[in-house]
């Protein structure tokens, strides 16, 4: 029951640090590349949260959700 989570767990990896290395290599700095991945996830997790759960944010979850977008915003422009 594990080995397929396992393979599955182990693609995705090798596909996220195939993603960074592509990142670097086009950006020249991971930094960039890294606040991109957290905004990738600030955008997917939320909607993939309400697709799948049917669950609405509390108030103090949505200010951390517009707190980290900010953040990630800051880091890729400023």
């Amino acid at each position: 029951m594990l080995l397929p989570m396992f393979l599955l767990v182990s693609f995705g990896g090798i596909l996220l640090v195939c993603g960074y290395a592509l990142g670097y290599m086009h950006l020249k700095n991971i930094w960039i590349v890294v606040a991109i991945s957290v905004g990738a996830i600030l955008v997917v997790e939320p909607i993939l949260t309400l697709l799948l759960f049917r669950d609405v944010p509390t108030a103090g979850s949505l200010i951390g959700l517009m707190l980290g977008a900010l953040g990630t915003l800051a880091a890729i422009f400023l």
